[in-house]
């Protein structure tokens, strides 16, 4: 069971607590959790979070390849996860993200920004 975050906050539950997820809903929020995290960020986790902020850098005929790349390298000690696909787009300033995943025979996807 996790704790559910929306935005970067805990969402509160109404009662003085805060919301959790289980499953599916879980697994995506520590998806979203490790895609968010710079990687190396944590001294002593240096295999936590992601790449995906360097994609700006990059010329955008590669950017969607390393994004797949970094998705895949960044959920790596998921277990029973497959990253099946990556799009991105871009918006104004930022970069779209989408990730496509298997997760036990169960498709889901998620979105964010680079």
């Amino acid at each position: 069971m996790e704790l559910m975050l929306r935005d970067g906050d805990y969402v509160p539950d109404g009662k003085g607590g805060v919301c959790r997820v289980e499953g599916g809903e879980a697994l995506l929020q520590r998806v979203l959790w490790k895609l968010s995290i710079r990687r190396g960020s944590f001294p002593f986790l240096p295999e936590l979070g992601s790449r995906l902020y360097t994609l700006g850098r990059e010329k955008p005929s590669v950017r969607p390849a390393l994004a797949r790349q970094y998705v895949a390298e960044a959920l790596a000690d998921e277990p029973d996860l497959e990253v099946t696909g990556v799009a991105l787009t871009q918006q104004e300033d930022r970069l779209a993200l989408t990730v496509f995943l298997d997760w036990q025979g169960e498709p889901l996807q998620l979105q964010t920004t680079v």
